[in-house]
């Protein structure tokens, strides 16, 4: 057993990381959902004004980001392994840059016209944020608590093959039905990002449940 987890057996843990993760959870399903008014968005406009809104609060995830790295490198005993806080703070930051990479991609490559399969993966992701969000709410009593946030986790990987299929599918009437190249590249490009988004949620999810293996 490491001598950071021995020690919180006789130590009181620290507890501010947690309120740090719930905000960080916040700032990703408030730019998830941005992001699917986005997609839908025809109005130049008003797009312009969603990916700002989008990329403040992706600025925002980068200080509360390092925010976390602060207090790790400042605490001496941690609620649970060092490198699990680290890691996690990184993947969730990681995660919401690639909802704000989606975003900047609609913006820069401006595609004529957005496939409702695009728009199902946006809603995956807002319901990714979501639970994550659920699961940050948790992330304090998870030794209390630990089959329903597995759950949570377990839906979050199930969402990932759901977008995998989504993107195949995507991808198919892509190439079936776009006959400009530059416009099958756009779309091919925002669908990349959108499925690869859900591949860092489930990134989260899978350092949430190593946590719960090691309270076991």
């Amino acid at each position: 057993m490491k001598i950071d987890r021995f020690l919180q057996l006789f130590v009181v843990k620290e507890k501010k990381f947690y309120p740090l993760y719930i905000e960080q959870a916040a700032n990703i399903e408030a730019a998830a959902k941005l992001l699917v008014e986005l997609l839908q968005e025809q109005d130049p406009e008003k797009q312009k004004a969603l990916y700002k809104d989008i990329k403040e609060f992706e600025h925002s995830g980068d200080m509360i980001t390092a925010k976390l790295y602060e207090e790790l490198n400042k605490t001496f005993v941690t609620p649970f392994d060092r490198e699990d806080i680290n890691l996690l703070s990184g993947r969730m930051d990681t995660f919401l840059d690639f909802i704000h990479d989606a975003a900047k991609r609609m913006l820069m490559y401006r595609p004529k016209s957005v496939n409702q399969l695009l728009i199902a993966m946006g809603q995956c992701i807002v319901e990714d944020a979501r639970i994550l969000k659920d699961i940050m709410n948790g992330l304090e009593y998870i030794q209390k608590k630990p089959q329903e946030i597995n759950e949570k986790c377990v839906r979050i990987k199930q969402i990932e093959h759901d977008v995998d299929d989504l993107y195949e599918q995507f991808m198919s009437d892509v190439f079936a039905n776009e006959k400009d190249a530059i416009e099958l590249v756009k779309l091919k490009n925002i669908g990349q990002v959108l499925e690869d988004a859900t591949d860092r949620a489930k990134d989260v999810g899978d350092i949430v449940r190593g946590i719960i293996i090691k309270f076991a």
